[in-house]
């Protein structure tokens, strides 16, 4: 099994990754199987039937499905006769009006809870929580602070990419089911459709019985997984997506064509989903035993480490989720935000607090001096802090606000984790555009 490479720095391994996962080309997975990598976001794949094609999943906007569909023609002219959707995520089913011609009205496959929480509709529901689009924006590094450094990934799909009519080509499924299972035919192949909850509540996987192909959508991908969104999610059960993968393994896959990354084929995509699996059970296990020994969530983070044996995998590498990301999900998914210390039942207000400290350090100077000192040290996670404070007392805001960028910046650097190195990148040019 592979192991992950020696590479010199975070941003190295980052670059690395980035390289490998997402160069642009259609990849033949069998003869009749074709995937899309490195176009958008996600993976848009096509399966050459009879008399047509089934594409599953149709990326985040029109652009890139335009893109697509005309590499696929190239491959065949046949009609595309069905659309299935893995989940309700924008970026796998906002293309999918390209893929509708004219007089051409394929079957949409979906579960029938299909939810995509970023849909404007269902935003506007929500009110407040468009800070949802925001936190996205920042996450994918949509807008991030350049000529400081550069984008390199969105951790599950490269860097750049059409992005033309983002979420405008959604079309409602026409065939959806409830139960474990959809069995269908179509263009002359046998299909399977399995509930699969995991990454979503929403998401299913395609088995195709004669091919020996899985497509497992976003409930595996080559890297960590993102058991918890730092764009803001629900929580995602941990143990539903744990058992959604076991029940994976169970099949005799030739080829895994995940709804990002590349695809991987034989024994070695059976162990990547037992691999995965094994991560997600670790963390629960690791998590809820530091739980029972009263450990808050900051306390977790350095108590729950994954073994060698998986933490060397390829594709558990922190390029997206992180473990210290997800052992905070699941103890606030399972016993709510108090961290069990009566202290922060009420705590003291952000502003009262940095009050507190500059009087400890001597006043606002001897407080703004701290942060200076911070950044000379290279304690950038300090320096961030100490900068937060500082600006809430607002003497020393402006320069505060600056150093607080370098910081970020120094931070971002640190990172293999693609959304966490946006995130840093993003929110520190809105920093510098106030």
């Amino acid at each position: 099994m592979e192991k992950v490479a020696l590479l010199k720095t975070p941003l190295d391994a980052l670059k690395d990754h980035a390289a490998r996962m997402f160069k642009k080309e259609i990849i033949p997975v069998t003869d009749s199987v074709f995937t899309a990598v490195g176009y958008a976001a996600s993976t848009s794949s096509m399966i050459v039937g009879d008399d047509g094609v089934i594409i599953i999943d149709t990326t985040q906007g029109t652009g890139s499905a335009r893109e697509i569909l005309a590499e696929f023609q190239k491959i065949t002219p046949k009609p595309i006769k069905a659309i299935i959707y893995t989940h309700g995520h924008r970026d796998h089913v906002s293309g999918a009006r390209v893929f509708m011609s004219e007089g051409n009205k394929p079957e949409i496959y979906a579960r029938s809870n299909l939810f995509n929480p970023l849909d404007d509709d269902n935003l506007d529901k929500t009110g407040p929580f468009k800070i949802l689009q925001k936190r996205t924006v920042r996450q994918y590094g949509i807008r991030v602070l350049k000529p400081h450094t550069e984008k390199i990934s969105m951790g599950l799909g490269p860097a750049v990419f059409n992005n033309e009519g983002l979420g405008e080509g959604f079309v409602p499924p026409t065939r959806t089911f409830d139960g474990d299972q959809m069995s269908i035919t179509e263009c002359g192949i046998k299909i399977e459709l399995h509930k699969a909850p995991g990454e979503t509540d929403d998401h299913l996987f395609v088995w195709l019985p004669e091919q020996k192909v899985l497509f497992c959508g976003d409930n595996f991908y080559q890297t960590f997984p993102n058991l918890y969104a730092i764009r803001g999610t629900v929580y995602r059960d941990f143990n539903l997506w744990a058992d959604s993968l076991d029940q994976m393994t169970r099949f005799p896959i030739a080829h895994l064509v995940p709804g990002h990354t590349r695809p991987l084929a034989g024994e070695k995509a059976i162990q990547a989903l037992s691999d995965y699996r094994d991560a997600i059970r670790y963390i629960i296990a690791k998590s809820a035993e530091g739980m029972n020994k009263g450990l808050t969530p900051d306390e977790l983070v350095d108590y729950v480490k994954l073994p060698e044996k998986l933490a060397e995998k390829s594709y558990l590498q922190e390029f997206l989720g992180t473990v210290p990301w997800s052992v905070r999900a699941y103890f606030s998914g399972t016993l709510g935000w108090f961290d069990g210390n009566p202290t922060h039942l009420f705590p003291t207000s952000p502003a009262k607090r940095a009050q507190h400290l500059a009087d400890i350090a001597g006043g606002e100077n001897g407080l703004f001096n701290q942060l200076k000192k911070a950044i000379t040290d290279c304690e950038h996670q300090w320096a961030a802090e100490l900068a937060d404070m500082v600006m809430l007392l607002g003497t020393h805001e402006k320069e505060a606000k600056k150093l607080k960028v370098k910081a970020l910046v120094a931070l971002a650097d640190l990172q293999t984790s693609a959304i966490a190195r946006n995130y840093y990148l993003a929110y520190a040019k809105e920093l510098i555009n106030g």
